[in-house]
């Protein structure tokens, strides 16, 4: 399997000099697989839009095209609008994401996009035949292709994908934050309840070895790094993000093999991330030998072959 990033960043489209190394673009993900080099789309954030012109432009763009959302946050959909092959007639794609149990599925969520209050053209007038499909906890065959799935820890239903072909292993979980026990641990809190907070603890734990589990021998795993640790305990905590520090050790300690840092925040200038990059080097050579890491960037690719 090999892989291609088209947008790498979270929250927000952040061009300019200060993130033009890395990328500035939001989540998109070009996944190709088995001997015809067959076609997943991970994620519809800006980034969709470069990779719909070069699927174009170099003729390799297939006619049925699978799109997988992790979640429907605008900045892993607001690319969409901008992918030209769904203008285009005699295409077809095929839109998954997680169900949300509400009465906005994917499709009222994403046709809301193409309305005349927001954009020129509307859904109902697009070229392309458009179906969608909603996605719970769970494995599926496409193919040759075994695909799992695992909800994450973010303000809205989202998903981790497991993709698995050939004995090889990609694997994405972003836009998720580690569980922690929402019960007051301070005795001298009124609301303070130590059953309920050994309760917590134990629930948090199960739900976090879950999710290590699910990422367990990974040859590649996309993880969410949009904090270093500091940063997450001291204002970000509930964000539904995870830290630096966090992702290195779940990857280690779950015999992965590469971990790429992922939805890059905003705010951080690619000096900033390479810094950080060259100090988490250092701490993952010494407590995980076996991890390679490195930073998510826009244009990069990868190969599961060169993990063995």
């Amino acid at each position: 399997m090999k892989i291609k990033f088209w947008g790498v960043r979270g929250s927000t489209p952040c061009p300019g000099p200060d993130t033009a190394r890395i990328g500035g673009n939001t989540s998109c993900i070009e996944l190709r697989y088995g001997p015809d080099d067959e076609l997943i789309i991970i994620d519809a954030g800006s980034g969709i839009r470069s990779l719909g012109s070069e699927l174009l432009k170099t003729n390799t763009c297939p006619k049925k095209i699978k799109i997988f959302l992790t979640h429907t946050h605008m900045d892993h959909i607001m690319g969409l609008p901008f992918f030209t092959p769904i203008y285009i007639p005699g295409y077809s794609l095929e839109i998954y994401g997680p169900a949300t149990y509400e009465e906005e599925g994917l499709e009222k969520i994403i046709s809301g996009q193409f309305s005349y209050s927001y954009f020129p053209i509307k859904h109902s007038e697009l070229g392309s035949d458009l179906s969608y499909f909603h996605l719970q906890q769970a494995s599926r065959n496409i193919g040759n292709l075994k695909l799992s799935t695992h909800y994450l820890n973010h303000p809205i239903l989202t998903l981790g994908y497991k993709f698995e072909y050939d004995g090889k292993t990609v694997c994405t979980a972003y836009d998720t934050e580690p569980f922690y026990n929402l019960f007051p641990e301070d005795p001298e809190d009124p609301l303070y309840d130590p059953l309920a907070v050994e309760e917590g603890i134990a629930a948090a734990e199960d739900a976090n070895q879950e999710l290590n589990n699910f990422i367990a021998g990974s040859d590649i795993l996309i993880y969410d790094s949009q904090y270093t640790q500091e940063e997450l305990e001291a204002k970000y905590r509930g964000w539904g993000h995870t830290s630096f520090e966090y992702a290195i050790k779940a990857a280690g300690e779950n015999n992965v093999k590469k971990l790429y840092f992922f939805h890059h925040a905003m705010e951080s200038s690619d000096d900033r991330l390479e810094n950080l990059l060259e100090k988490y080097r250092e701490i993952a050579a010494k407590d995980y030998p076996h991890l390679e890491i490195d930073l998510a960037r826009e244009g990069f690719e990868d190969n599961t072959d060169n993990y063995s």
